[in-house]
């Protein structure tokens, strides 16, 4: 029971992880006093130190891994309960958002580039990706840069994602992003069972 991902299906799942789309409304709200041109840069920056954080783990996540002694089954059943607690979350929101208070005043790298843009889920999601025999370096790296540019994109656009979508859209979009990402947290955690159970 080894499923063999391709570019497309690890884009969408760091994509959906990353949640740009659950992020619109908090960004829009820590940026709502910056001039629109000064907000769109500081997105572009943070986007650039998130960048800098995935590289990082694909480069050395499978060192650190194999100097912990961390098997991929392990890894497996570990990354679907965070995706699964991320995506009850998201389904079910809380007062204070998905990864809870935000401190007050502009933001540098916390909390844009972590944890909203790169959180937990996501760095232990491209750790379960790298640890994969059927993903090739390039392969991971090209679909982090797609779902990469596509949360910039989203996210440099946030206060008229807001205005145009409203509270109520913006809730039923995270909603529906917390549903899919459940039923990719639950697969990932039958495949870790799967391996360790066929060891």
């Amino acid at each position: 029971m080894k499923e063999n991902l391709g570019l497309l299906s690890c884009a969408s799942i760091l994509f959906l992880v990353m949640d740009p789309l659950g992020n619109i409304p908090v960004f829009a709200g820590l940026l709502k006093d910056i001039a629109p041109e000064r907000a769109r840069r500081i997105i572009t920056r943070e986007h650039l130190f998130a960048a800098v954080l995935l590289l990082f783990f694909i480069l050395f996540g499978q060192f650190f891994l194999d100097m912990l002694g961390i098997k991929d089954a392990a890894l497996g059943i570990s990354g679907g309960i965070v995706l699964f607690l991320i995506a009850i979350k998201m389904v079910f929101p809380m007062k204070e958002g998905v990864f809870g208070e935000l401190p007050a005043g502009e933001p540098f790298i916390v909390p844009l580039a972590t944890p909203l843009i790169v959180g937990p889920s996501a760095m232990s999601t491209v750790l379960i990706l790298a640890s994969r025999k059927d993903l090739g370096f390039w392969t991971l790296s090209a679909a982090v840069l797609l779902a990469w540019a596509a949360s910039l994109a989203i996210l440099r656009r946030a206060a008229t994602f807001s205005r145009l979508l409203g509270p109520r859209g913006l809730l039923a979009v995270e909603r529906l992003m917390g549903m899919i990402l459940t039923t990719i947290a639950v697969q990932m955690l039958l495949t870790g069972l799967a391996r360790f159970l066929g060891r």
